[in-house]
């Protein structure tokens, strides 16, 4: 079973920051484009940001652009969710997600592998 291990999660005030963290098993990060989705109280799991394995580009929901910033550290082979000026409606559990490289197509869909989610709680 593959295991996409998140943490960064947490309790931070409206204009606040965080930032998420995934550390997926080798073979993913190497070969497979990830992701990050979240999923607000009440609502559906939504895209918010994903990365491409190769040649690194980056798309992001409208709400995500601008405060957002996805990332891939290819030394540590971990991705990263740069979250700046939170905000109430960016509460939700946020789960890190890979979808194979070679799949092409809608970088929103497709996914194979996810983690179990982390909570952000953005207080105002």
């Amino acid at each position: 079973q593959v295991h996409l291990a998140e943490s960064g999660g947490g309790l931070v005030q409206t204009g606040g920051s965080l930032r998420l963290s995934c550390v997926p098993p080798d073979f993913v990060f190497t070969l497979y484009d990830m992701g990050w989705f979240r999923q607000p109280p009440g609502k559906e799991r939504e895209f918010v940001a994903s990365i491409r394995y190769r040649g690194g580009g980056t798309y992001y929901a409208d709400s995500a652009k601008g405060r957002f910033t996805i990332s891939r550290d290819n030394a540590k082979k971990t991705l990263s969710l740069q979250m700046n000026s939170l905000k109430p409606e960016d509460t939700a559990v946020y789960y890190c997600a890979a979808r194979w490289g070679e799949l092409g197509g809608s970088p929103f869909t497709g996914y194979s592998y996810w983690g179990q989610g982390t909570q952000v709680t953005v207080s105002s």
